[in-house]
């Protein structure tokens, strides 16, 4: 690479001595002989590289001139100093074009304009790069120019093809097109820029197919012969990235080919939309377009693209009566230009030029005029620097560059030609994609061009006037047949029951499955009878005790609730604990005979009821679920069961499981038997291990359903389905059948109809299934402990009441001195708190209406008390 740049320099080096003649020291220049100018000078030389002759030149030419009138006569820039435009034709010639390069340089520009051909771009930057001289390019759009190590003093005032293509790229994807064959002109603009649409297509997970290249102006014939070959290729959109001077031949001879119909996809770059906005249009020319799908650089409605149309209107020397895009862009470079020097005056900059010594000592020291006339731009680093700093709204839009040169905010509109013109199916940029909304009012919301589901764009005329989507692809016309097969032979693609695997992914391609699939165990059922002591199974141990105790605390919270004011929950001791077994236990089938007649008593039984209730409905579904599941019994429970024991497993002939038991879950070689057909498969599970058989057979989900259907549910599967895979048909890498059958398939399952073509074929008998162990369906304490918690905390709070009223009713008592426990004869020796807790189940113990009484009689007595106290206070008469 750098040999190579070294050789571009020394060429450009080469060509200098050669071409620049004496007659440029006698042109005018910025200074006279001395090497500095005043700060402000009045005459600046800018100078300007395009073909005339050209669909841009034509356009960018009277935009240049137009807009170094307006600065020139505008007093509140360049404070006077004028801008002097020195136009050379480049001729659409790389060597002319660095030899009109070379004349430039010799005028002391501070700046050049152009040119407008990538491949000249490339040559003359070294040329700039060594003399300092700013390059704005209005019209060179090749990626790889923005290279800012290597072209440092190049800067694109267009729209980079970088994002043209990525543009393009989203147009495939949005259309669902996974490849495209690539005509272009065969120079740095088409090589490049095609270069960048493969790696944007990559990142769609789609690709160019073919590359078709044109050699720069291709006749005819060349087109033809190129245009019949891709025909026969099975890819139908072509992406067509050419010069706008020669490429409507390419449309010409495609029509009269038959590719502009039915079946054909034609995208554009802006090179189309450029020709046709700078002339007129013949109907002839639209007959062509029909259906072609078409990009342009977008720029958006202003007050400064107003005043340069009605410019325009108003030029007299121009040949073509309309402009493109690419004039805006010029008529922005002079102002971008204008503006960046009247900021480098302002802040002190002044104009100078100085002999390059290394051109001094290749010119051996002599004053040839050849080499000295070339002189370095000593400010121009400073210059450039302030033109990436500008920011202003122009013609064209937004003059604004990011960190790579670019200009910010690129975006597309995107046409579609039908009838006698073209419509707007909406816009790219990259901060949106595709949308039908304007670019610019969508900048200040976020980014949204991840999602595939935010891109619109509105509906398509295609060729052949049809607005249905075409496929993107046939099959190719070079007289291959399209070889189907079932497994076993070398095929285009494969249909049947093929299962999609790992490794089968890295050598084909599969379609969307289109039968869900999966590894089950098939194993011999056996009818068991129930054990005598199935009833306990329903609960774990922990939960039979935990349920037990809670009865009895239950029963006896009740008691102590309903003791002192219900006369079923009194009399002796022996009838008082039978009646709290009773009650305790005949809550469970709601046949208890007690009333509860307190309060509290009954806020707990109603909870309790409900948790009862709870309770019988899980173990009666618990108890079915087991009894019902063991009526189906076999030694083998699953896979874990069946890999983890000696016995032989079966599987069918020529199926990937074989290499998944052996690989995957290392089951030794030596137990697996193949099997072949149904008839293998019986025998082998009755016969079992000991006669020679097998203990299980591993297939999958489809076949064993099948199968057990046929033998009348005579086996059964065994455990949970432990893979998860799928049916599909297989094709050759990449080959686009496999996407148009995959979105094939998804429609048939999105309405329905996949699954009752999978009913009316594969009918089946739905067979009982042997589940896990049956420790599953049993309940323990994890389901319930809330219920219980629930229960016991408003057991405990009904307890906490009822003894918080015992003890106040206790201390009233004792405060008032009341006998708490008349007839008592403890000795005085007797432990105060013996004596306190006896005195307290002694209140516990009486009725409600013995405590009501005493209080009553404490009221009374406390009242006589007072009566006889005021009596003997009354005066004796």
């Amino acid at each position: 690479m750098k040999a190579c740049l070294y050789m571009k320099r020394a060429l450009v080096f080469l060509i200098s001595c050669l071409c620049v003649t004496m007659e440029a020291m006698g042109n005018a220049r910025n200074s006279s002989a001395s090497s500095t100018s005043s700060v402000s000078p009045k005459v600046l030389n800018i100078g300007a590289l395009f073909t005339f002759n050209s669909t841009i030149g034509r356009s960018a030419g009277p935009a240049l001139t137009a807009a170094i009138r307006d600065v020139n006569s505008d007093s509140s820039i360049l404070n006077g100093t004028k801008l002097n435009l020195i136009l050379q034709d480049t001729n659409c010639s790389g060597f002319l074009g660095t030899f009109e390069a070379m004349q430039l340089m010799g005028k002391d520009i501070v700046a050049a304009l152009g040119p407008q051909s990538s491949g000249i771009a490339h040559s003359i930057s070294f040329i700039m790069n060594e003399l300092h001289v700013p390059l704005l390019s209005f019209a060179a759009t090749d990626p790889t120019l923005s290279a800012q190590h290597q072209y440092p003093y190049f800067l694109r005032t267009t729209i980079s093809d970088h994002f043209q293509m990525y543009a393009v790229a989203d147009l495939v994807s949005y259309f669902g097109w996974g490849e495209v064959v690539a005509v272009f002109v065969d120079d740095d603009y088409g090589r490049n820029g095609i270069s960048v649409l493969g790696d944007a297509l990559a990142t769609k997970r789609a690709k160019i197919s073919y590359k078709a290249a044109l050699t720069p102006g291709a006749s005819r014939t060349e087109i033809d012969s190129m245009l019949v070959g891709v025909n026969l290729l099975e890819t139908r959109v072509f992406v067509v990235h050419v010069n706008p001077d020669s490429g409507m031949n390419i449309f010409s001879v495609a029509s009269k080919l038959g590719m502009m119909n039915n079946g054909y996809v034609w995208i554009a770059t802006d090179w189309l939309t450029s020709l046709l906005d700078s002339s007129e249009v013949e109907p002839e020319t639209l007959e062509l377009l029909q259906g072609v799908v078409a990009l342009r650089h977008h720029t958006p409605d202003s007050d400064a693209k107003t005043r340069f149309a009605t410019t325009w209107r108003g030029l007299k020397s121009k040949e073509a009566t309309r402009f493109n895009t690419y004039a805006l862009y010029a008529y922005d470079s002079v102002w971008l230009l204008a503006r960046a020097l009247n900021e480098f005056f302002a802040s002190g900059g002044a104009i100078t030029f100085s002999d390059d010594p290394r051109l001094q000592e290749a010119d051996g020291g002599s004053k040839n005029a050849r080499i000295t006339s070339l002189r370095v731009f000593n400010e121009g680093s400073r210059l450039l620097q302030v033109l990436l700093r500008m920011n202003f709204s122009g013609a064209a839009g937004r003059v604004q560059f990011d960190s790579s040169k670019n200009l910010v905010n690129p975006s597309f509109d995107v046409l579609n030609f039908g009838g006698t013109g073209w419509r707007s199916l909406g816009y790219w940029s990259n901060h949106s994609g595709l949308s039908t909304v304007p670019p610019e009012s969508q900048h200040t919301k976020p980014s949204n061009t991840s999602s595939k589901t935010s891109q619109h764009l509105y509906g398509v005329i295609w060729p052949g006037e049809t607005t249905k989507r075409p496929r993107g692809w046939v099959f190719p016309d070079n007289g291959k047949p399209l070889r189907i097969a079932v497994p076993y032979r070398k095929y285009d693609a494969a249909v049947g029951d093929v299962t999609i695997t790992t490794n089968r992914t890295r050598l084909v391609d599969f379609t969307q499955p289109y039968m869900d699939s999966g590894l089950v165990v098939v194993a011999p059922m056996q009818k068991v009878k129930s054990s005598p002591w199935a009833f306990l199974k329903p609960f774990t141990w922990q939960m039979w005790a935990v349920t037990g105790v809670l009865f009895l605390f239950v029963g006896t919270v009740v008691w102590i609730l309903e003791h002192r004011m219900n006369a079923e929950f009194r009399g002796p001791p022996s009838q008082q604990l039978v009646t709290v077994f009773w009650f305790s236990f005949s809550t469970m089938f709601f046949s208890h005979r007690e009333n509860t007649v307190s309060t509290l008593g009954r806020l707990v039984l109603i909870l309790w009821l409900f948790t009862v209730l709870v309770i019988n409905s899980s173990y009666t579904a618990s108890l079915t679920s087991i009894l019902t599941v063991q009526q189906l019994s076999s030694r083998i429970q699953g896979i874990d069961s069946l890999t983890t024991s000696w016995e032989p497993i079966g599987i069918q002939d020529g199926s990937f499981v074989y290499r998944y038991l052996v690989d995957d879950l290392h089951v030794a070689e030596s137990r697996l038997r193949v099997l072949k057909g149904e008839d293998e498969y019986i025998r082998a599970l009755e016969r079992g291990p000991s006669g020679g058989g097998v203990a299980a057979i591993i297939d999958e989900l489809p076949y064993v359903e099948l199968f057990l259907s046929n033998t009348r549910c005579q086996f059964i599967t065994v455990g949970q389905e432990f893979t998860k895979s799928g049916w599909g048909f297989a094709f050759q890498r990449d080959s686009p059948l496999a996407v148009d059958l995959s979105t094939t398939i998804l429609q048939l399952s999105e309405n329905g109809e996949l699954q009752r073509i999978h009913d009316k074929w594969l009918p089946r008998e739905r067979c009982s299934t042997l589940e896990e162990p049956t420790d599953d369906a049993r309940l323990s304490l994890k389901s319930f402990w809330g219920l219980f918690l629930i229960c016991g905390v408003t057991c405990v709070g009904a307890l906490a009441f009822f003894f918080g009223r015992v003890c106040f009713q206790y201390n009233r008592l004792s405060a008032d001195g009341g006998p708490v426990t008349p007839g008592s004869t403890e000795p005085a020796i007797q432990s105060r708190i013996c004596g306190l807790f006896k005195a307290l189940m002694d209140i516990i113990d009486r009725k409600e209406t013995e405590i009501k009484d005493m209080f009553r009689q404490m009221r009374e007595d406390s009242n006589r008390e007072a009566e006889a106290g005021r009596d003997s206070n009354r005066p004796s008469s």
